[in-house]
């Protein structure tokens, strides 16, 4: 398959350019979300030091994701079927690092609240909102990945350009939403 031939700064700006205002309007539906948990977050610190924590581990996550599949596309490796062994090895990979990471990414946000007095909750509660939050970003940082390699391999875009700017951005306002959620369940 060919991909869009204008290589040019120009070329691609003129291609992106739609992309990244959609994808600036749905940063600011995020920061929106964010500021209605306003309560939470001053009432837990625990959960302050978490937010961009989550958020960009998870947007790190998909970011790493789109990198293997673009590279796997261009090589021609890459076949968008649930057999794929390459796909699904991938997908697994990131969803058994989440669960490696998130834990650790709440112990150390319990940990730096501790450390300045301000823990409210106690460890555990941080490290289980941390890591439900986590797997649930994953899963969906996977799906949106993939969709997005597949929209831009079905459209002939260079899923470099286009993949890891949407999965950063999606994983921006999922992260807040399924963060918040999470506390929802875990803390009540």
């Amino acid at each position: 398959m060919t991909m869009a031939g204008d290589w040019s700064v120009r070329g691609i700006t003129r291609r992106l350019f739609p992309l990244l205002v959609a994808l600036t309007l749905l940063e600011l539906l995020g920061g929106l979300t964010l500021d209605g948990f306003e309560a939470t977050l001053t009432r837990y610190p625990s959960l302050l030091v978490l937010v961009p924590v989550t958020i960009g581990t998870a947007g790190n996550l998909g970011s790493v994701l789109s990198a293997r599949l673009s590279t796997a596309f261009h090589l021609g490796l890459l076949a968008f079927e649930p057999t794929d062994e390459r796909l699904g090895g991938n997908a697994i990979a990131t969803l058994l690092l989440a669960v490696t990471v998130f834990p650790l990414v709440g112990a150390g946000a319990w940990a730096i609240t501790w450390a300045t007095g301000t823990a409210t909750l106690p460890a555990r509660t941080v490290v289980a909102v941390a890591l439900l939050s986590g797997v649930v970003l994953s899963v969906l940082a996977v799906v949106v990945t993939v969709v997005t390699a597949y929209g831009a391999y079905r459209l002939e875009a260079d899923p470099d350009d286009v993949v890891i700017p949407v999965v950063t951005n999606v994983c921006d306002v999922l992260g807040v939403l399924v963060l918040f959620g999470a506390v929802r369940v875990v803390v009540g």
